[in-house]
């Protein structure tokens, strides 16, 4: 089993493994010419979420800046706005429904560490380097849903149809259909329609 399928199947994985990597430096070239790129260059931006995302549907914005560790991992249904200083950590996939507001500053959080320093790190025989054991669970977000700025959505989340997210929260369990929630840790308020 490769790294990257170890790391699709929520699987401990290394992450500086060559073929993780290059599609790593791909997105983050990717991702400068997209950044760097301005709203008046439809064209362009059309192209290059093409290169960059797994799927786009149509009548999809995103604000600049805008960051992601593959891209490929990321799938944006149609109708969605997604606004500035997004953090999209697709170390698994990301699935967005149609017609979406993602706010400032949202982070969606597909990778995760043990909680244990023991098992985090991991060293070198002759101590000379230091990486992380790492793994990763998808984000799954249904239509019609609002994540107010500055939001936190953790690893293996699932955030269904016609949800309101307030402002600030840091979602730790899954929030059903038409739900409105809200706060760290983010709770359900009440039943929308």
């Amino acid at each position: 089993m490769s790294e990257k399928e170890k790391m699709l199947a929520g699987l401990p994985y290394h992450s500086r493994d060559p073929e993780l990597l290059e599609r790593y430096y791909l997105a983050r070239q990717l991702l400068a010419r997209l950044n760097d790129s301005s709203p008046l260059e439809p064209e362009l931006r059309k192209d290059l979420y093409a290169l960059l995302l797994g799927g786009i549907g149509d009548n999809v914005w995103i604000e600049t800046p805008f960051f992601c560790d593959y891209g490929e991992h990321i799938f944006i249904g149609e109708g969605t706005f997604i606004n500035v200083n997004a953090i999209f950590l697709d170390n698994n996939i990301i699935r967005i429904g149609k017609n979406g507001l993602i706010g400032p500053g949202v982070q969606l959080l597909t990778a995760s560490h043990p909680l244990s320093v023991r098992e985090r790190l991991i060293t070198s025989d002759d101590n000379s380097k230091t990486s992380y054991k790492t793994f990763s669970k998808p984000i799954h977000i249904g239509d019609n849903v609002w994540i107010g700025g500055n939001t936190v959505v953790l690893p293996g989340i699932t955030i269904g149809n016609n949800v309101t997210i307030g402002a600030g929260s840091v979602i730790t369990k899954d929030i059903p259909d038409n739900k409105l929630a809200f706060g760290n840790p983010c709770r359900i308020i009440r039943e929308i329609l």
